[in-house]
């Protein structure tokens, strides 16, 4: 796996900084926000080089983040997962048609194919902020129903104008800063980040002589229909995507262990994952954290970016701070903490939320704890 962020270009960078509760939010100066009553994001330093880089600056970060993969066995499937496709060609409108760039999603799972040296054969999906864990659950279940041995799921998405533009019109940017499940949170920063998994079968892994990191062992998504942006009250798709995780990879509720959640820092969205939370676990406390406060929110590519994440904390025996958090809410104290945790666990529950009420879910086992 391989992850980069504006807090680090690599997940080995990322971590230490995430443990010390560090911010890469920061003020924007890729387009002018004098018009907005928010002016902050976490984009990633160079990225905004001069000209206009083939396929743009999403092109860029899937460059670097496959730039650290190991190399893949030929026949991988590749998904590619993000919220659009070239949101840089979007906004250049007629100027963009002059010149050499990417345009569509299915463009991105093509540049995969050619740096990695092998057949682009897959698909896409555009399932909002919860993307990239749809991809993983579905390469999951294409390795699991022997479709195929090895499945890469990449993301990548960008601060733009065009995202950050839509999310003040919601009213749905911190003015302040980013909070995920502080009593005093009010709204979310955005950011730049990539991440690709590879997802093998076990014998593909002993094939290959893949290191295996963990297990994905449990996944599921539903929606909840509830709105074209705002998450529904009660939780009910949520709800569902993680009873399905945790039926399928025959974990219950009482021997999760820890929750890496969505929690982008908004009133609605982290009072929903609580509501989640409680309804499938009660009261047991257990930790609970979101990085959000420190990557920003990366959209499609938050997903992966949280689950290489998740995977790191499983095997560095630590749940990550949550940046930015002060002062928990009810529900969120004795979970949510503003510092690491020490963490014995053998699993890790993470789950994402997108617009039109999607919602996706994974159980990561440590690599022994079932063997």
């Amino acid at each position: 796996m391989a992850a980069l962020s504006a807090l680090g270009e690599t997940l080995g960078a990322m971590w230490p900084r995430l443990c010390r509760a560090e911010s890469a939010v920061s003020p924007v100066t890729r387009f002018s926000t004098d018009r907005l009553e928010v002016h902050q994001a976490a984009c990633i330093a160079g990225l905004d080089h001069p000209g206009f880089p083939e396929g743009g600056r999403v092109a860029e970060l899937l460059r670097r983040v496959l730039g650290q993969l190991r190399p893949v066995p030929p026949d991988t499937r590749i998904i590619w997962t993000g919220v659009k496709g070239n949101v840089d060609f979007i906004e250049c409108g007629h100027e963009a048609e002059k010149r050499d760039c990417l345009r569509f999603p299915y463009e991105y799972r093509e540049l995969a194919g050619r740096i990695l040296g092998i057949e682009p054969r897959g698909f896409e999906i555009n399932a909002a902020c919860a993307s990239s864990t749809a991809g993983l659950a579905l390469g999951a279940q294409m390795i699991a129903s022997g479709e195929c041995e090895s499945v890469l799921v990449c993301a990548a998405d960008i601060v733009s104008r065009f995202t950050f533009t839509g999310f003040s019109a919601l009213k749905a940017l911190s003015p302040t800063v980013c909070r995920p499940f502080d009593a005093r949170r009010d709204g979310l920063c955005l950011g730049d980040g990539a991440a690709a998994i590879l997802l093998a079968s076990e014998e593909a892994a002993a094939k290959h002589n893949l290191p295996i990191l963990a297990r994905l062992t449990g996944w599921g998504i539903a929606n909840d229909a509830n709105h074209i942006t705002g998450p529904a009250r009660d939780a009910f798709g949520l709800i569902a995507a993680i009873r399905s995780a945790l039926e399928q990879a025959g974990l219950p509720p009482d021997r999760v262990e820890a929750f890496s959640a969505h929690g982008t820092g908004t009133p609605y969205n982290d009072g929903m994952e609580l509501t989640a939370l409680e309804t499938v676990f009660g009261s047991r406390r257990f930790p609970l954290f979101s990085i959000k406060g420190a990557t920003g929110h990366t959209l499609g590519a938050a997903g992966a970016l949280e689950a290489a994440v998740s995977v790191r904390a499983l095997r560095e025996r630590r749940i990550p701070a949550t940046p930015g958090l002060e002062e928990p809410e009810e529900r969120a104290a004795g979970r949510a903490a503003p510092l690491p945790q020490p963490f014995a666990g053998n699993n890790i529950l993470t789950s994402n939320s997108g617009f039109g009420g999607v919602n996706a879910a994974l159980v990561l086992e440590a690599v022994d704890c079932r063997l």
